[in-house]
């Protein structure tokens, strides 16, 4: 049995190596209108499901891990920045306040599958323009869900988490183990 990861996210194929397993990445790509959800934890699950869902259809005999994440403040949904001024906007609408990181994970395994989705709530410090516009061109914002990484520069500035550390980073590791290991892995 080979465990296949479906992401390309290189924080999800670290944390996936910090726990010793080993593995082979497939890309399912499945394109999703929020508009189609009625919350964003229902548009979390029900997107890592459909990667894992058609990535199992491919490897029917192997463990299939895909996981997506989304940062919602408000319960508005902030993407991957595109631009510069979209980062801009993103931190300085986090900067100061609490908002929740979502990570829904599918594991398939032959006829089991399992998804479950995390939720981990981070407070920001108060973020004065000249910090928003020091943090925003470091490059770091863009492939990021929410614009930043708290392993990376942004860190600095996060005051407080409550939940899974690893959840904000892509993948909610203690719970993925404990799931693995259920399905007999």
């Amino acid at each position: 049995m080979k465990i296949i990861l479906g992401s390309k996210s290189p924080r999800r194929k670290e944390l996936l190596k910090q726990m010793g397993i080993s593995f082979e990445v497939y890309l399912s790509e499945v394109n999703e209108d929020i508009k189609d959800f009625k919350n964003p934890q229902d548009y979390v699950t029900k997107t890592a499901f459909k990667k894992g869902k058609a990535i199992s259809q491919v490897f029917p005999n192997d463990l299939v891990i895909c996981a997506d994440t989304i940062v919602t403040h408000r319960n508005h949904i902030l993407e991957k920045p595109k631009t510069k001024e979209e980062a801009h906007q993103m931190i300085q609408e986090l900067q100061g306040d609490a908002h929740f990181v979502y990570t829904a994970v599918y594991l398939g395994l032959k006829d089991k599958t399992k998804v479950f989705i995390e939720e981990t709530k981070v407070t920001i410090d108060h973020m004065s323009e000249a910090e928003i516009e020091e943090y925003v061109n470091t490059n770091e914002p863009y492939d990021k869900a929410g614009g930043y990484a708290i392993q990376g520069f942004f860190g600095r500035y996060v005051k407080k988490i409550e939940g899974d550390y690893y959840n904000v980073m892509g993948l909610p590791v203690n719970r993925v183990y404990r799931e693995i290991k259920k399905l007999g892995c």
